[in-house]
């Protein structure tokens, strides 16, 4: 495969590109080696060339650069989300299909979405230059109108169905992203102290299958899980060979719900459940808005509550409460790895730790910004706070909500 023809004839001559592209049998493994893992490496490599060694200018301020230990720790987190972010679309694309009656097929999903993701990878480029990072989004927004051509010629949807099977891939997508990115919040402040020990993990693992750990540890956590994926594989692979394509996907589901919930599937609980844990003030201000809400597809589901908060003098607050369901288990990998870091810099201080068995996440600005104070129950629920009243007030807030209660609901829909 010629990759600069290739993304050069997707992004500027999709019409004719996506038939030939229909008809190659390209295996996955040359797919994602030899096309998904250089492109996707683009954006990483650009951010930390960007953010780390040229910095981005402020007005009044200066120039600003992110430690390059945090930098690094960044670009392998993001490279890795967004090689796991094709599987995740490519799985989205074919259980949707008999839904705008498309034809099933995991090859051309993948392929749909690896392709569309084309533009986004090469306009990340000019994330090396940070002023600049904002017109990627352009490329991404390309890459939309690249899947709406390509689910009719790959997936065989009728013509008059692409604009909907688009919409509702894009929409299920975005709900998995931010729901990751909400759920990575925690684990990312503290992965530069973390990694290392991730590292070690899972070179551990890879050298020796005989090897049994202690269930309880990091490593005992992280075999289950390797053995409860490789349980879930083995369905795939036999329906796979068998023809029956409706159990391959259901496999495929099963496998991407067992990685997202730690070895189990967590439904999560009712808004309604939810609900009473946001008060009518928090942190000395008045609830100005709320909403409950639960997202997500089938087997990989979020609720979340949120509420607004400020008075007359400018100040806000911003309470979150998550029950991270469906991808709880990247929590509890936080919490196995024990994921702890800390900084301070002239704009601020930041710290993740693990208090009491909780993990613990708080941001203090010292440049007028607003401060974060976040905590997570059980390695599910995501209790967080933003706003301009300092850290110390939003964790005393917290505090005062009850806490113990929305802890001892973490079993609730919980299946092995």
């Amino acid at each position: 495969m010629d990759i600069v023809q290739r993304a050069r004839n997707i992004c500027l001559t999709p019409n004719t590109e996506w038939p030939v592209i229909a008809q190659e049998s390209t295996p996955a493994s040359t797919l994602i080696t030899d096309y998904v893992v250089p492109l996707a490496a683009i954006g990483p490599v650009a951010g930390l060339i960007g953010g780390s060694i040229i910095g981005t200018t402020l007005p009044f301020i200066g120039t600003f650069r992110t430690p390059l230990l945090t930098g690094v720790v960044f670009a392998v987190f993001t490279f890795v989300m967004a090689i796991v972010g094709v599987f995740i679309l490519s799985l989205i694309i074919n259980a949707l299909a008999p839904t705008f009656a498309a034809e099933q097929n995991s090859a051309q999903a993948l392929k749909v979405a690896v392709y569309s993701y084309t533009p986004a990878w090469i306009a990340a480029a000019l994330r090396i230059f940070p002023v600049l990072g904002v017109l990627a989004i352009l490329g991404g927004l390309y890459g939309l109108y690249l899947l709406y051509l390509g689910l009719p010629r790959l997936m065989k949807c009728p013509a008059e169905k692409a604009v909907g099977y688009t919409v509702v891939v894009v929409v299920c997508a975005i709900v998995l992203s931010m729901v990751v990115a909400a759920a990575g919040t925690i684990i990312v402040g503290g992965a530069a102290v973390g990694a290392g020990l991730l590292s070690d993990s899972a070179t551990g693992r890879s050298r020796s299958r005989d090897v049994q750990f202690d269930k309880n540890s990091a490593l005992g956590k992280l075999q289950d899980l390797g053995d409860k994926l490789e349980q879930s594989n083995k369905k795939m692979e036999s329906a796979q060979k068998a023809g029956d394509q409706k159990a391959e996907v259901a496999a495929a589901m099963e496998s991407l719900g067992t990685l997202l919930g730690g070895g189990k599937r967590v439904d999560p609980i009712a808004i309604d459940q939810l609900k009473p844990f946001v008060p009518e003030t928090f942190a000395g201000l008045a609830k100005k808005s709320s909403n409950v809400e639960k997202t997500g597809m089938a087997g990989i589901m979020v609720s979340k509550a949120e509420a607004i908060y400020g008075d007359d003098g400018g100040h806000h607050a911003k309470l979150e409460i998550t029950d991270t369901g469906g991808v709880s288990g990247m929590l509890g990998l936080a919490n196995w790895m024990n994921m702890e870091g800390e900084k301070d810099d002239d704009s601020g201080s930041e710290r993740t730790q693990k208090i009491n068995g909780r993990l613990v996440h708080e941001k203090a600005s010292k440049r007028g910004g607003d401060n974060e104070f976040a905590l997570v129950l059980g390695d599910r629920f995501v209790v967080s706070a933003t706003g301009t009243v300092t850290v110390n007030q939003l964790k005393a807030a917290l505090s005062d909500l009850d806490l113990a209660k929305l802890e001892s609901m973490k079993s609730i829909g919980v299946q092995k």
